[in-house]
């Protein structure tokens, strides 16, 4: 018996679960795709991860060894990819650290080159700058290239308070300055903005928030802060990914937050009683898709 395989429906599968994830990689840890491609693949998305660097470890440890890529090479990559004419299938390009300007325009030339093919495909952009105790980590020309280039054409973007600050050129310590500054960067370009690692002046200091920001709506999860005496790298990479893979499903912003939110934190929470220095996404993984805790959402009102 002859068995006939339709290619399009297999392509209409795969355009309801491809990402094409632009990120640094390391081998050791779990931060850029090391983070962000088993949690995709794990909520059954077809992952191309094209790598900007490939080294042995994040810079957290005493020395990193392996090379930062050529932006023509990652271009050339993602040339590659495009030339198995699979673009139409794919459903959000994810982009994370920029080592340099010419990174950051090899990225934005994907965006065009998927959406060229799939025009509902999102640009979800975690714009990676610095943090808070880390100031700025990027050269010095990625805040302004973001700024100016990156924002206006990213569908998601997913910055840390830290990193919110720095695009918008102020302090910010309310949760009325939060919600002031992400409007004025949805009025430049993203739809969305999830703002992770939020402490306010007026929150419990034992606490945490995430918030998400929409043209109409303002949410807010806050969770308890984990006692870390360091941090783990990668859980704001962590939570790009998820918050993403969430948002293609559902298409609601406080669920996806929600979702995201809760598997973030039941990660953290394993790796804190596994006394663990990384995320331990493989030996916790089913709290990617299963997590032990949840929290509410709390809409806010719009001012």
């Amino acid at each position: 018996m002859e068995i006939r395989i339709d290619r399009s429906w297999i392509l209409a599968m795969l355009r309801l679960m491809s990402i094409l994830t632009i990120q640094s990689h390391v081998s050791y840890g779990h931060v850029g795709n090391a983070a962000a491609v088993f949690p995709l693949q794990r909520l059954g998305y077809e992952v191309w991860p094209v790598n900007t660097v490939l080294f042995s470890n994040h810079a957290g440890y005493p020395t990193v060894k392996g090379p930062v890529l050529p932006a023509q090479d990652v271009a050339d990559v993602i040339q590659g990819i495009g030339e198995r004419n699979v673009f139409s299938s794919c459903e959000a390009i994810l982009s994370g650290y920029l080592g340099s300007v010419e990174l950051g325009e090899v990225v934005l030339s994907a965006v065009k080159q998927v959406q060229e093919a799939n025009n509902s495909a999102l640009y979800c952009c975690d714009p990676v700058m610095g943090d808070r105790g880390k100031d700025i980590y990027v050269h010095p020309d990625i805040p302004d290239f973001i700024g100016r280039e990156v924002l206006p054409k990213a569908d998601i973007l997913i910055p840390n308070h830290f990193e919110l600050e720095t695009l918008s050129g102020s302090s910010l310590t309310t949760t009325s300055d939060i919600v002031s500054a992400t409007c004025k960067l949805i009025e430049v370009g993203p739809d969305v903005v999830i703002v992770t690692s939020v402490e306010t002046s007026t929150d419990d200091p034992d606490t945490i928030s995430m918030l998400a920001v929409s043209k109409d709506k303002v949410f807010k999860v806050q969770t308890p802060k984990l006692p870390f005496d360091i941090q783990p790298s990668g859980s704001g990479d962590l939570s790009a990914a998820l918050y993403l893979a969430h948002y293609l499903k559902c298409k609601k912003v406080d669920q996806a937050l929600a979702q995201m939110v809760a598997s973030v934190y039941s990660l953290l929470h394993e790796t804190l009683a596994m006394k663990s220095e990384e995320i331990v996404l493989v030996k916790a993984q089913d709290m990617i898709s299963e997590p032990r805790f949840k929290f509410d959402v709390q809409e806010l009102s719009v001012s």
